[in-house]
Parts: C-alpha cells; structure tokens; sequence
C-alpha cells in the first residue's frame, strides 16, 4: 500500500470514528439540549438469565433425546452469567443518571432517595442484589421483599383477583385469538430438540406439536393458566432460548443446529404467542396488574424519591403495559420481541427550564450478543431501549408525555380493574377500593362511562364519558344506554 494513502486512510477512519461517536454524545445529551433535566426514575424489571423452571426428571428430559445445558445454578433461578450482566446493567444506570445530574459518582442515598423491592422468589432478589452492586457500588441498600423467601408475593403475581362467568366468557375467546401459532415455529421446534424421537413421543405421552385451539383456564385466585400443546411448547422453548443466551458455543446451545437469527426468532414465536394469550388481553391485564400499578403510582409520587428499582418477571411488564394500553412495538437486535430476559420498563420523570414536568417509558434490553458476550456496557456502549408510545396519548418529540396526561392515564388503568369488574358482575376485594359509581347499561350488564380510549381489544371503548362498542364487537346485540 502506498504509504500516503495509508495515512490519509487512517485518517479517515480515525474521522469516521470520531463523528460517530461524537453522533452518540449527541444522542445520549438530546435531552439536556433541548432542556430537560431528570427527576426521578422507576424500573420494572424482569430477572436476568435463569435455569429452566423444571430440573432433572421434567417433562423437559422427556421432550428431547439431547442432554440440556449443565448449568450453573439450580432450576428457575438466577445464572452466573445472569448475575453478571445485572452487575453490568447496574453500572450503566449509575453512569446514566451521573451524566443526567440526578446522582452524583459514588452515591450514597439518604432516607427516601432509593428503594429497591422484589419479589420473594431467588432470582427476583438476586437480580435485585446484582443491580443494586452496579448500581450503588459503595453503599449497602436492602432489597425488600414482602412473603416468604422463594414464594410468590401478591404485588408481583400475576393471579386474577375478581372472577365472573360472563368475564370468563368474554375473555377466553381474546385470548384464544393470540395463542396462534405458525406451524413453520412448532416443526423448527421439534427439529431442533429431536422432539420426535424423545421418550415422551415413543411412550405417547407427549402430544405430537401441532397447532390448534389453547385450553385457556380462568379461575379466581390463581394466574391465567392454559393446558395443551402451546404450554408445553412454550417450556421448551423457554429452556431452548435461556440455553442459547447460556451456553459458550452457539452450535451446541442448539443441540447441534446452526440456527441463524430468523430462526431463533422464529422459535420465540412461540413463547410470545404463550405470553400475549394469557398477560396481553386489556380486560386480563387490568385484573392481573393491578397490584403493580398501584405500587408504581405510589412509587411516582413518592416524597423525595429519585431512584426505585421493582424486580418481577416477564408477565409483570407484558401485563403492565397491556393494561395501559400501549403501542405495538418491534425490537431492534432481539430475538424476544415483547419481554426480553433482563429487560426493564423504565419510567422517567423529567422537567423543562419552566419547571413543567413530562413522563417518558422506555423498554431497556440487552441484544443476544450483548448477552453471549457479557459486553460491559457505558455511555459509549449502551443497551438497546425502544420509546414506549400509548394509545390516545400524544408525545413530543422525545417521546414525553405531559405528566398530567400520563397521571391520568395511569390512574385509568387503575380505575379500570373496578370498572371492569362491575361491567361482568364480579365482586372484588375490599382492598382494590371503590368501584365507580357512573355506569353504562348494556342490557343487564353494567359498562362503567369514563373518559379516555381504554379497552382496544373488544371489550368496549369510553370517549368523553359516552360508551360505543369497539370495532370488534357485534353491533347488533343491543343497544346502550347511559345510567
């Protein structure tokens, strides 16, 4: 090569380097350019990387002629490799909110500036203990959590706490219509783990993976459950995929396949389509999350609180976000599409030069190389975050919310857990407060009026205290009248 060419290459690339990452300076202090400041952040979180839920004997050992990954840590709870990640996810958060000005380096919060609370079970909490390490790396901060080590605490369970045959009714069809899948997903799933060669298939104890009509099972007290091919297909999906982001060598994590990125998405198909089925649906995800809305409000309204970290699982975020309404949205770099292992919803508090205050929620991940890697990660070397937009709500630029418009669409999705219990006839506890007392009448059934775009699904939509049947219902059962 000739040497001036060289040099005016390297030059160039030296260039090329410097404006790029003079583009993600820029990008990281858009907000601080056009003025706002950082006031407060709260984080749902889904646990990092764990050991499948089922261990040696399981249906899993049944459904495969391979050996599953050796791992590190027991069944259902945190990795080695999960807990380091978390570590790492805790160390960019500090980073991030050293650079938005709400901490300083090495803080040490007094009193009410920080609370972090998980729920009981070991990788809820040790998830929580890693982050808190990154995050705070020189003060010792206790992570709550309120039921028995290793059981499930009520905020965080996702069970149905109101129960009526016509909820049931109306609900299992909307949930049915997400639990679809494409064959192409069923058949790369038993290619890859030798589905039809295990002994499950040999002895007839496994059904053959064939898509059809999910059970759905619905009763009071417990989570939204289902039977059938989907649930066993989403376990091992769930194993295959924990596998993947695991295990050293690719090729081995699928059991010898060389899966490209397509294909591994392909496969999460199937737990996204589990996932939607029993946490998507608006009229479940009122009634499954309302404990965890209820705690987030609570938390956003917190004297002198800048930092709160809620650690839960994958149906908390998918239920949370369905219950207020949100946007469609697809992953950059992701092979989960809704609900990522690690993920976080992050709720930010900001304020302008005038002091006016705007909310915006972001979906936090990182992408599978992140993960098989365990990049370290700073403002350099971010994870990936996706804006979250809502229905009926308009965003500025940034994709902020005026805080009152978010307030009160938050507090809707609170409302909406005793609306919606009213409009099927189901009695709720005590402790979920008042039900409202201005109701539409559909016939025999009460529809309670309020104002916003709340219920997407089919269920019935409430503009400015009026009540209109959605597009998916049928128009020709009645006519409403407004109580």
């Amino acid at each position: 090569m000739n040497n001036k060419f060289g040099r005016n290459l390297i030059k160039v690339t030296l260039s090329l380097f410097l404006f790029l990452q003079s583009g993600l300076f820029l990008q990281a202090d858009e907000e601080q350019e056009a003025g706002y400041r950082l006031k407060e952040v709260v984080v749902l979180s889904r646990h990092n990387i764990r050991a499948p839920l089922s261990g040696s004997g399981s249906m899993l050992e049944e459904a495969t002629s391979y050996e599953w990954y050796e791992w590190s840590s027991n069944p259902s709870e945190l990795s080695l490799r999960g807990g380091t990640l978390e570590t790492t996810m805790g160390q960019y958060f500090r980073k991030w909110l050293i650079s938005e000005g709400l901490v300083t380096e090495n803080w040490r919060p007094d009193g009410n500036e920080v609370r972090f609370y998980a729920n009981a079970k070991q990788r809820t909490i040790a998830t929580a203990q890693y982050f808190s390490s990154g995050f705070l790396p020189v003060a010792n901060v206790p992570i709550e959590y309120h039921a028995d080590y290793d059981t499930m605490d009520d905020v965080f369970t996702p069970k149905l706490t109101f129960m009526s045959d016509a909820y049931r009714a109306a609900a299992i069809p909307l949930m049915q219509a997400r639990a679809e899948v494409l064959q192409d997903s069923y058949d790369l799933l038993a290619s890859t783990v030798d589905y039809e060669d295990s002994a499950g298939r040999r002895n007839g104890s496994l059904p053959e993976l064939k898509d059809g009509p999910a059970e759905i099972v619905l009763n009071l007290g417990d989570e939204p459950g289902m039977t059938g091919v989907l649930k066993i297909a989403n376990s091992l999906t769930d194993a295959l995929i924990l596998q993947y982001y695991e295990a050293p060598d690719e090729k081995a994590a699928a059991f010898g396949h060389e899966l490209d990125r397509e294909q591994w998405q392909k496969l999460a198909d199937i737990k996204e389509a589990y996932d939607h089925a029993l946490f998507s649906v608006p009229m479940i995800a009122v009634n499954v999350a309302h404990p965890l809305l209820q705690e987030i409000e609570g938390e956003l309204a917190s004297p002198g609180r800048k930092f709160t970290f809620l650690c839960g699982h994958d149906s908390n975020i998918a239920s949370v976000l369905a219950a207020l309404d949100a946007e469609e949205y697809e992953l950059a770099d992701s092979i989960e599409q809704s609900t990522p292992i690690g993920s976080k919803l992050v709720f930010e508090k900001w304020a302008d030069e005038e002091d006016r205050e705007y909310f915006r929620v972001r979906l936090v991940y990182l992408s599978p190389d992140q993960m098989r890697t365990i990049s370290l990660l700073d403002l350099d070397h971010p994870p990936m975050t996706e804006v979250i937009s809502f229905r009926g709500m308009t965003a500025n630029d940034l994709g902020m919310y005026p805080i009152e418009d978010m307030r009160e669409h938050l507090q809707a999705a609170i409302l909406a857990y005793g609306e919606t219990a009213a409009a099927y006839g189901a009695d709720i506890p005590a402790s979920a407060g008042p039900i409202p007392d201005t109701a539409v009448k559909y016939n025999k059934t009460e529809f309670p009026a309020r104002a916003g775009n709340f219920f997407s699904a089919g269920v019935f939509l409430t503009v400015e205290g009026r009540t209109e049947l959605s597009d998916n219902q049928d128009k020709e059962r009645g006519s409403l009248e407004t109580v």
